[in-house]
């Protein structure tokens, strides 16, 4: 690779000349480190002189692999110079033909007879030259298949870190969905109650009205028949005396009304509205609402499954190119853990496995590296070819007998007691029990050959405890 190289392709773009003690900074641009403190004093930001980017360090690593590379061409063009006039020996002015393997430098025929070289190994120039470059050649070539690694790894970084960019798109647009179904519910029973309100508050008008019509035709019956007979009691006497009989009979056909009053329950009910108001929108949402005990991790699922949305179920589907992180299973394996691990305490889910052909529902530690220590971490029940099987080894294996066709397997988990169980709760059948030490942290774990497995829904009730 060194020797597809240019000059052009060596040179420091501030001084422009060969790469003197490179430095690599975090954008992956390079330069001379006299160069770059020089820059970075000149302009006092301590950014790339190309990108722009800031530096979070002010002393950035040495870039081996290209001082290397750098030396390496300078060594070639000194050699070229060198050959284009023929060397003298600086201290007997005869010409170098020879090369002295003990003081690995070149020498004259009058060198090699010296005291100085007495005892010494001697190589022609041509063949030394050869030699060694083939030595320096295989050398070079570790670096330069170390270089095609690191390139690899920063193809494959590149390629992971726009997957966990559209990672972090997709959950924003998830959470986004979620809160929109909140908001929507919210706003829903704000309008419902609200309209309640209202309504209760027209009806309570109404009603009052009515009254109020009732109250003020019977103020008005009365007005008048007070007003005719103070027009009596103000007539002369022989007037108001032909009028008086006529006068009484008015007011004893005027019947004495109850004293008016508000009629119970003319308020508004504010405490039926505002009363436990959150936590009755609370308690309502929760049909909206639902929990697994076992969350799917999709950073551990084979290349070849699909997470449904909520990560509750999984599913065959094409292949993927997928980022190879530690705790990813392989391309084919068709397995996907739980999210959270368990090492004490009792836990229990239900996978819901339905027809699938070929299943596992298991629980298994996780090695130093992150991925799934099958070798002795892993206990399962199985269904293939038909047939129920335990496995706590990849090879050893128990056929179970069990009743019927199970469409769902509850796994319940005692850390502490070292248990682990598989049952149908449909049937309330026992399938099989482990029993084993537990040390390392357990994770739930599924495998599908085909149809898709889900993990079962919880119902959430609320109580209110005095």
């Amino acid at each position: 690779m060194a020797s597809s190289c240019s000059e052009d392709d060596l040179c420091c773009s501030v001084c422009h000349d060969v790469f003197t003690h490179p430095v690599v900074l975090s954008c992956s641009h390079s330069f001379c480190k006299a160069c770059l403190q020089s820059w970075w004093t000149e302009k006092q930001k301590q950014e790339c002189p190309l990108c722009k980017r800031r530096s979070s360090k002010s002393d950035p690593a040495c870039n081996l692999v290209l001082k290397n590379l750098c030396e390496a061409f300078i060594l070639r063009r000194d050699q070229r110079a060198s050959s284009d006039s023929e060397a003298l020996c600086s201290l007997h002015s005869e010409t170098l033909r020879l090369f002295c393997l003990d003081h690995q430098q070149p020498a004259c025929l009058v060198c090699r007879d010296s005291k100085r070289h007495t005892n010494h190994t001697f190589k022609p120039i041509d063949e030394a030259a050869q030699d060694l470059r083939d030595k320096l050649q295989e050398s070079l070539k570790g670096l330069m298949d170390e270089l095609e690694h690191f390139e690899k790894v920063k193809t494959e970084w590149n390629q992971t870190r726009k997957y966990f960019k559209a990672q972090a798109a997709n959950t924003e647009r998830q959470i986004k969905e979620q809160f929109q179904k909140f908001h929507r519910f919210l706003e829903e029973e704000e309008e419902a109650r609200i309209s309640a309100l209202r309504k209760e508050e027209k009806q309570k008008s109404l009603r009052i009205k009515e009254e109020m019509e009732a109250l003020s035709r019977e103020i008005a019956a009365l007005s008048d028949t007070v007003r005719a007979t103070e027009d009596e009691l103000r007539a002369a006497d022989l007037s108001f005396l032909n009028n008086y009989k006529a006068a009484g009979v008015r007011i004893q056909q005027c019947p004495l009304l109850e004293d008016p009053q508000l009629h119970s329950g003319a308020l508004i009910d504010v405490a039926k509205h505002l009363g436990n108001l959150s936590f009755n929108v609370w308690n309502k949402m929760k049909d909206m609402v639902f929990y697994t005990a076992v969350v799917l991790d999709p950073n551990t699922a084979g290349s070849g499954l699909i997470l449904s949305e909520d990560l509750t179920g999984v599913r065959k589907g094409e292949q993927q190119q997928l980022p190879d992180n530690p705790e990813r299973a392989p391309p084919f394996s068709g397995t996907v853990l739980g999210s959270q691990g368990f090492n004490s305490g009792t836990h229990s889910w239900i996978v819901e496995v339905g027809q699938n052909r070929s299943w596992e529902v298991a629980v298994c530690e996780k090695s130093a590296g992150g991925k799934v220590d099958t070798s002795c971490g892993l206990w399962r029940v199985e269904f293939i070819f038909n047939e129920y099987r335990a496995y706590t080894t990849l090879d050893d294996y128990t056929v179970l007998s069990v009743r019927g066709r199970p469409q769902r397997i509850r796994v319940h988990l005692d850390c502490d007691g070292g248990k682990l169980s598989f049952s149908d709760p449909d049937n309330n059948a026992h399938i099989h029990t482990f029993t084993h030490t537990f040390t390392r942290k357990l994770f739930p774990y599924i495998w599908t050959f085909d149809s898709p497995l889900k993990i079962s829904r919880l119902k959430v009730s609320v109580s209110v405890k005095q």
